[in-house]
């Protein structure tokens, strides 16, 4: 026993176990290979139209072994409103705004326009009388009269019955409005679709053709008609300017 501890017997044992011939290295076990992702998949279609995904479960089960992450939240939209009016916002035309800011000259029209869009409840009617508006804008009734008879003119809005009035859902519609509840009420959501008001409005025989098929290309011929004035007009004021020079020049 006491040989087997001697330290040149330890080490004979140790190089009997220790092979000389070189390791090799294991190779490593194959991994199922990823499922190719077809050409249209939501993760690689960067430049191919996107196909709508429900929720990270459903891509997550026909993609397994992939990692999903979001970047971050998507965050809430933000609108300014009040207990009375809840996140209250209509669809409007860019394109109306864009000639009617070009069209009327007089700042009136276009507050009456502004203020009618910010009334409309769901289904793009206004309830307000003469007298409210001109409360509200600060102007006297009779000019409201005429503003309103202008903007009525262009079929922007028809009157319905006394203090009620209708927004032409192509220029600007509120969709949808949510009514707080009270004590005695429940809260409500209210939605119009706008295709049918539209056709509502269509059918109606009695209204102005303007307002059953609205067009603003009255506006950009009047906008077109009215730059040419103003530059024949300029032309001819810098013309008699230069006249009046030369004349002067001479003396």
């Amino acid at each position: 026993m006491t040989d087997i501890l001697l330290p040149s017997k330890i080490s004979e044992v140790e190089s009997s176990l220790v092979s000389l011939e070189p390791q090799r290295r294991r190779p490593a076990p194959k991994r199922a290979p990823r499922p190719e992702l077809p050409l249209d998949d939501e993760i690689q279609a960067w430049s191919k139209p996107v196909r709508p995904v429900d929720d990270l479960d459903s891509v997550a089960r026909r993609y397994p072994g992939r990692k999903l992450t979001l970047g971050s939240q998507r965050k809430a939209m933000e609108f300014y409103d009040t207990q009375e009016r809840p996140k209250a916002f209509s669809m409007d035309s860019l394109e109306f705004f864009f000639l009617i800011a070009q069209y009327f000259r007089e700042a009136l029209p276009l507050r009456l326009i502004l203020l009618m869009i910010a009334c409309q409840k769901a289904g793009g009617q206004i309830r307000l009388t003469q007298e409210e508006m001109s409360t509200v804008l600060d102007v006297h009734r009779g000019k409201i009269n005429e503003a309103l008879g202008e903007v009525m003119s262009h079929g922007i809005v028809f009157k319905v019955c006394r203090g009620v009035y209708q927004f032409n859902p192509p220029y600007s519609y509120r969709v949808a409005e949510f009514i707080p509840g009270t004590e005695l009420v429940e809260a409500e959501y209210v939605q119009v679709d706008q295709d049918k008001t539209i056709a509502k409005i269509r059918k109606d025989e009695s209204l102005p053709e303007l307002v059953r098929f609205p067009s603003l290309e009255h506006m950009r011929e009047a906008i077109e008609k009215l730059r040419k004035k103003r530059a024949e007009e300029r032309a001819t004021r810098r013309l008699a300017r230069a006249q009046r020079q030369e004349e002067g020049t001479a003396q």
